[in-house]
């Protein structure tokens, strides 16, 4: 680091001919080789660690015509005026995944989240500061980030979207005021479909791109109230087709959640979690370890006055990092909706600076390899990752495979004391699971019934039936197994999953996982009346007898009255 620190340091305009380097700081190898890397990563793997992707899958089966086998006409219907938003994914099940196989379509799209990020993000960038840069390589990082290890498929696609649709704008911004809004309202109402807070990111960019290099736009009051004029103008062509669908929408988001408070981060650590969610995803010391290179890329720069700054989207950076900070970790039904914030900021921030435009041969060759390094080093990272977590998917098929078809599954998990999870625990991302929907697994592969399928009234157009919408939620967690056991337990998880009241008679099997680590709450007990059918280590299969007496064996010594906070 420090023979790196001093070339940076070096005088960069000794070079012979330092615009003649400049025209050759060719990034576009490297992003090519990162996509293919990409691909192949896509292609292993068909259920990479990822939180909610497994969910989205199984739904995405449905869509693309599971939805006809049984038993799954009798539990499911799909109606689309349910929801107008956050279904990218799900129109393309609909309509493509029949033709190309939901499998191809899965990885097509999880690839599409993964690149498409930092693939708009260049775009951007060589479009602002006039053609390929080394600094585009960095960007590369931002590929991996919370909300893609959340599976969170139609915001990254959504993400890299609006991007793409401000690289076009932006050349669009000279032609016609009425060419410009038409358009505008064309790419809200595409995102509107894909992402809600994909429309956002793409209306805050616009904005920081009105406001120009060097804020020269309000050099007079009759150029500020132009400026008024255009960004009154792009909030509207961007915030009507939204609004229009909004009210005329049957549902909207969150409409099925009773209580409608918000959970915040309301403590340093939580706050300084929430915008580590830009960068962080299986272990957070190895995400700055990677980082620390395209950290010291930007100080160098800074100091040697080599960077050049887009004013207007520094604004846009302040704003998407206030509601990093302001906005709720959770409300109205929506999860992680603060970790949003921070990718969009950290996006836009690599976009608005262009650090080492001018630059000699031998600090050229550094910078390329310092940032091919920490891109490629950090891609193989998450690639080993995911070769991990296929010993969790192979451990949850092999159970699956002694479920018969219409049987319905009531999922639990060992719960390990948070103390208990280490950095590098196999099946979890920065202590938090990725594996709580690898039982949704057994609705394409077993033709099971499992009630955390993703079917929430304004996100998703899949509608659980009324004979079974008492053994299911539109979006659920898994719970301790000690709820079978603990009655302080199952009084407070009811609450939450009212399918647990009398699960005997609602459940054939139960599918715990996490199995081959001890649950802080009751260890390895189950209740009486199930019998363990196999054990596959992270996955078990217990059969629930569904005749076995009410009056259950004393309650574990080790039963809390409630969860563990």
């Amino acid at each position: 680091m420090a023979n790196l620190d001093r070339v940076f340091s070096a005088e960069v305009h000794k070079a012979e001919k330092p615009q003649e380097v400049a025209a050759h700081q060719a990034s576009t190898a490297p992003l090519l080789a990162f996509m293919a890397l990409a691909a192949i990563l896509v292609a292993l793997f068909k259920f990479p660690p990822l939180l909610d992707y497994a969910n989205h899958y199984a739904r995405m089966w449905l869509l693309a015509g599971g939805i006809k086998e049984a038993p799954f006409p009798e539990i499911y219907a799909i109606e689309w005026n349910r929801t107008f938003t956050n279904v990218g994914i799900d129109l393309l099940a609909r309509f493509i995944g029949p033709v190309v196989g939901v499998s191809l379509l899965a990885r097509v799209l999880l690839f599409l989240a993964i690149v498409l990020p930092p693939l708009g993000a260049i775009m951007l960038h060589r479009r602002l500061f006039g053609g390929s840069h080394y600094w585009q390589i960095g960007m590369l990082y931002l590929a991996w980030c919370a909300t893609l290890i959340g599976g969170f498929i139609n915001f990254q696609i959504g993400l890299g979207l609006a991007l793409l649709f401000a690289t076009v704008d932006y050349r669009l911004e000279s032609g016609s005021a009425v060419r410009l809004f038409l358009w505008r309202v064309a790419v809200s109402l595409l995102l509107t479909v894909v992402h809600i807070f994909s429309v956002g990111f793409f209306l805050a960019i616009v904005c920081g791109l009105e406001f120009s290099w060097r804020f020269d736009v309000l050099n007079s009051r009759r150029a500020t109230l132009r400026l008024a004029g255009r960004l009154m103008a792009a909030m509207i062509a961007c915030l009507l087709p939204p609004a229009a669908l909004a009210l005329t929408a049957v549902d909207l988001p969150g409409s099925q959640v009773g209580d409608i408070l918000a959970v915040w981060n309301d403590s340093p650590v939580l706050l300084v979690s929430n915008l580590l969610s830009a960068i962080w995803t299986y272990v957070a010391f190895v995400d700055v370890i990677f980082l620390v290179p395209i950290l010291l890329v930007c100080s160098r720069a800074l100091a040697g006055k080599n960077l050049r700054v887009h004013a207007g989207l520094v604004v846009t950076a302040a704003g998407l990092l206030a509601l990093s900070i302001l906005s709720p970790l959770h409300a109205f039904g929506t999860g992680w909706i603060s970790w949003r914030f921070p990718i969009m900021a950290a996006l836009v921030g690599m976009v608005m600076i262009c650090p080492f435009q001018k630059i000699g041969r031998r600090q050229a060759v550094i910078l390329f390899l310092v940032l091919n390094v920490a891109i490629f080093g950090r891609t193989l990272w998450i690639g080993y990752n995911w070769w991990r977590g296929q010993a969790d998917v192979a451990s949850v098929e092999k159970v699956l495979e002694a479920v018969p078809a219409g049987a319905a599954i009531l999922p639990l998990q060992h719960e390990p004391a948070l103390g208990d999870i280490k950095p590098d625990q196999r099946h979890y991302a920065f202590s938090q699971d990725t594996f709580r929907h690898l039982p949704t697994m057994a609705v394409p592969l077993a033709h099971a019934f499992v009630p955390t399928l993703f079917s929430a009234r304004g996100k998703q157009p899949l509608a659980v039936l009324p004979a079974w919408s008492e053994k299911s939620v539109p979006e659920g967690n898994l719970f301790s197994t000690g709820v079978l056991s603990c009655p302080g337990l199952m009084a407070e998880a009811t609450s939450f999953t009212p399918y647990l009241v009398d699960w005997r008679s609602k459940f054939d099997f139960i599918l715990v996982v996490n199995a081959d680590v001890v649950d802080q709450n009751v260890g390895d007990v189950m209740p009486a009346g199930t019998s363990l059918v196999e054990d596959a280590g992270f996955a078990r299969l217990y059969a629930i007898d569904p005749n076995a007496p009410l009056t259950q064996a004393a309650v574990p010594i080790s039963c809390p009255d409630s969860f563990h906070s």
